[in-house]
């Protein structure tokens, strides 16, 4: 272990000294562990951290000048539209991808390195259940998409096909999250093919370019954004893992989607097919100052512009259609080939540059008291995950319907947007839309048939309440089976005992 004396003078050189003000007043076990933790920060790295970290905040924020000019539209063969194109060409897309599938050419990864701080819980997002009638998390629903994307490429193609989940944490979230798959069995997935690994994490800043103390024996530290993903990558040599197992195109998605499709063999095809290195789903902007990052092209590159950097003016530009100029809405689902993260793990990820986050971070007085501020008083430095789109040699995009893949959670209640009532309310609803699709009636609690509505309220329950396991409809595929000429009394599950009941001959 480093002596006080090396990590005082390494201190020195970063020009943050004041970590070990409280060192009389410690422990000798407190004294190690912020030995310990103070050994990993190399001075020269720290001191470029901290200086990076109060310019970024010193900048000016809004549109930067003369961005305005430099922006246009993707072109336009560089977009796929799921809803908007023929049937056979979105059957060839599919079919391409459940064969990438069926070669185990295909695996997902999961960036759930955040709390679930804004929700109100101390653990992570994925633990959270948003309140369905079958009590599910977002980690069981994201694994049984897997389960079942694997059995419809298994029925397709006459294989046992595996699609590892690789699931990247940080210090805060990879316990809870190893200790709860380990409670739930992995949720039925093979324990080999579901691989932890960790981000890095960075001290928080002070405006003046002050590493902050949260404790008189700790640093307050935060993980590095979702595009620490390529860092980790490398650490921990994912990316050997993944061509040990001969994947080739991995599907990257964030936690907090209650309807991402995972391995979504459209979208995997459409981009094979493409024959694209990095892509990325989006769903068209709701209206023009909707806060979302917009997937667009910066002097011919392709880059996501958050919505803070477009002028309102920019923002309502319209096409020769009438809709947004710039409404590819990013939503954080992308698509690379290994061989590309390859290449951002090994050349470019230097390169990216960091984005500031200002936050409130608990911190100890000058004497020593814990600090809860009511108002940001920190930097946390991140890296975001699409910020390596300008790399591509071959970019694209996948436009599909919001109402079918996009609903965040963010907010805890009472909160009128992405938040667990809206979550569940857009699960609930696709799933009474499939149903209705496949034939199913259903009835109230009194017997009465429920109205058949195509749309809903917006922000409302559907008129009946209906949960589709996704271990027997992926996407609403083979309902009709089950469904078609029925009734249902509302709430009604269909899980896997239903499914197979219902399924036997009935009764003249």
């Amino acid at each position: 272990m480093a002596s006080e004396q090396d990590v005082r003078a390494r201190l020195q050189r970063a020009g943050q000294e004041h970590l070990l003000r409280f060192w009389a007043e410690l422990a000798p076990e407190s004294r190690a562990a912020l030995l310990a933790e103070l050994a990993l920060l190399e001075p020269e790295a720290l001191r470029e951290h901290c200086r990076r970290a109060a310019e970024a905040c010193a900048r000016p924020h809004g549109p930067p000048p003369g961005l305005a000019e430099r922006l246009r539209p993707l072109p336009a063969e560089r977009v796929g539209r799921a809803s908007r194109s023929d049937p056979e060409t979105r059957r060839r897309w599919e079919e391409e991808g459940f064969r990438q599938i069926a070669l185990n050419k295909v695996a997902v990864l999961l960036l759930a390195g955040g709390q679930g701080t804004r929700l109100g819980v101390t653990y992570p997002k994925g633990m959270y259940r948003v309140g369905l009638p079958s009590q599910k998390t977002l980690y069981q629903l994201q694994a049984e998409r897997i389960r079942r994307v694997e059995q419809l490429a298994d029925e397709r193609h006459g294989t046992r096909c595996t699609v590892p989940w690789y699931v990247m944490t940080s210090e805060f979230t990879l316990g809870p999250t190893a200790e709860f798959f380990r409670e739930h069995n992995f949720f039925h997935l093979d324990p080999a093919n579901v691989v932890m690994f960790e981000q890095r994490l960075l001290p928080a800043v002070t405006f003046d370019g002050k590493v902050i103390l949260e404790r008189k024996d700790k640093v307050a530290m935060a993980p590095d954004g979702n595009g620490g993903l390529y860092c980790a990558l490398e650490d921990h040599k994912i990316l050997e893992d993944m061509e040990r197992r001969g994947v080739e195109f991995v599907h990257v998605y964030c936690v907090d989607n209650i309807l991402v499709r995972l391995a979504d063999p459209v979208f995997i095809g459409f981009c094979v097919l493409q024959g694209a290195d990095c892509g990325a789903k989006v769903v068209e902007k709701a209206y023009p100052e909707e806060p979302v990052g917009v997937v667009c092209q910066v002097d011919g590159v392709p880059q996501v512009v958050e919505y803070s950097e477009i002028s309102p003016d920019t923002a309502q530009l319209r096409a020769s259609d009438g809709g947004l100029l710039y409404n590819a809405g990013n939503i954080c689902n992308h698509f690379f080939t290994r061989g590309f993260l390859k290449a951002v793990t090994r050349e470019f990820e230097p390169l990216l540059k960091p984005h500031v986050a200002v936050k409130k971070v608990p911190y100890v007085d000058e004497e020593g008291n814990l600090v809860k501020p009511l108002k940001p008083n920190g930097i946390k430095m991140e890296k975001f995950v699409f910020d390596v789109f300008r790399f591509a040699k071959n970019f694209a995009a996948f436009e599909v319907l919001r109402e079918e893949e996009f609903s965040p959670l963010k907010n805890a209640e009472p909160a009128g947007r992405d938040s667990p009532r809206t979550s569940r309310q857009a699960l609930l609803a696709q799933h009474y839309r499939w149903a209705l699709q496949a034939g199913a009636r259903f009835l109230d609690a009194h017997g009465a048939w429920l109205p058949e509505l195509p749309g809903l309220p917006p922000n409302g329950d559907p008129p009946a309440i209906c949960e589709i396991s996704p271990l027997v409809s992926y996407s609403g595929e083979g309902l009709e089976v089950y469904l078609q000429g029925r009734e249902f009394q509302s709430p009604f599950i269909l899980d896997e005992d239903q499914a197979r009941e219902l399924l036997q001959p009935q009764e003249s």
